[in-house]
């Protein structure tokens, strides 16, 4: 009998430290702790979804209580990190802070604290999402929290750190996961790719990464439907079809001509777009990105960029656009007129993008002032008289 089936996301879960994408300052440091037996009581994990704190965790519980651990380099094969990897292990306990955050709960799990680990050395408590925990299942937690049992470990995972009351923060060591590179995310499903025997381009790669957000487990959940939509050859076009995506090179060149203010062309652009059945708010967005791009190559040249087309914009100019785009973001998602909002959106992008701030006006007039030889300044001022 075949085995059952397990999605991409679950199937290739990082179960190593090396497994671990994007997150070398995180890895680096627990490594550290273990080798130099310096671990803390308690830590905090913080960062978008998908990024790999509830994983990362598991691999530091393995690591804790592998055989002969803590040991960094764990054997996979070992039984209890085996055990751990698939949760059956009665030392780590893996909580759900958003389906048990009641001061009833917590206080069970304060009086649990108490018992000595079955297998491994610590009993380590996993406590995801845990900004959802009540304030008062936070104060319940906190004597625990500052001196726990030496045989006891907690390691909180949360994606809004800004609701965990500062007490607990001051009591954990705090690791800030960053959302994961495009490239990192596409060498990673290349990986899986090869394993999976699917043959992907590299154009339907960059666009599962653009759509992932920096999160590696929503890039996986994205390869594994267009796997069940394509089968086993995934094209660039099948992608931007099922997700309603508008192609990089499209992307550019409506950037382009919004930088030029070829109004014809934006509105035959958003046309196409729009019929073909593409998400105009995904759209924004990545022209959001495209023009943030020419905003950073201007500063880094001095003030000007070309990125946008054949057309010279300063920094200045950059920014308003960039700036007007981001003003309409509002209007294009949850307005009636979708379409609409997003053309109008366009036009006034057009128009910040020409118009002069006026402390920059008055600096140049300054400047224009400073330069004039002294003896016309005298000469207009005795006309006057």
């Amino acid at each position: 009998m075949s085995s059952a089936y397990q999605v991409i996301a679950r199937k290739w879960r990082p179960q190593t430290f090396a497994d671990v994408v994007g997150q070398d300052h995180v890895v680096r440091t627990l490594k550290n702790a273990i080798s130099r037996n310096r671990i803390a009581h308690a830590y905090l994990f913080v960062g978008p979804r998908g990024t790999g704190k509830t994983s990362t965790a598991r691999i530091f519980a393995k690591a804790l209580n592998c055989t002969d651990g803590p040991n960094a380099e764990f054997d996979v094969n070992d039984p209890i990190v085996k055990s751990i990897g698939d949760g059956s292990s009665l030392d780590v306990i893996e909580i759900d802070g958003a389906s048990n955050n009641s001061v009833e709960q917590i206080r069970e799990l304060r009086d649990d604290v108490r018992y000595a680990p079955t297998q491994g050395k610590y009993k380590v408590y996993i406590i995801d999402e845990v900004h959802m925990l009540s304030n008062q299942a936070f104060n319940a937690l906190l004597k625990t929290l500052e001196e726990p049992p030496e045989h006891v470990k907690f390691v909180f995972a949360t994606t809004d750190v800004q609701k965990v009351l500062p007490t607990i923060l001051s009591r954990c060591q705090r690791f800030d996961l960053r959302p994961i590179p495009a490239d990192l995310i596409v060498g990673r499903l290349q990986q899986i790719a090869v394993e999976e025997k699917i043959k992907i381009s590299t154009g339907a790669l960059a666009c599962i990464a653009r759509m992932a957000d920096g999160g590696l487990r929503d890039a996986q959940s994205i390869f594994d439907q267009m796997i069940s939509f394509c089968g086993a050859e995934i094209t660039e076009p099948d992608v931007l079809d099922v997700y309603g995506l508008v192609a990089t090179e499209k992307v550019a060149l409506l950037g382009g001509a919004t930088a030029r203010g070829d109004h014809q062309q934006m509105v035959a652009i958003v046309d196409e777009c729009d019929a073909a059945g593409r998400d105009l708010v995904r759209l924004l967005s990545d022209l959001q990105a495209h023009v943030r791009t020419a905003l950073l190559d201007a500063i880094a040249q001095g003030g000007s960029t070309t990125v946008l087309g054949n057309v010279v914009m300063t920094t200045e100019q950059v920014t308003r656009l960039l700036d007007a785009l981001r003003e309409g973001e509002g209007g294009v998602k949850l307005g009636l007129a979708e379409k609409i909002n997003f053309e109008v959106t366009l036009l006034k992008a057009v128009e910040a993008s020409r118009s002069r701030a006026i402390d920059s006006l008055i600096k140049e007039l300054a400047a224009l002032a400073e330069s004039m030889p002294p003896g016309d300044a005298g000469d207009s001022e005795k006309k006057k008289d």
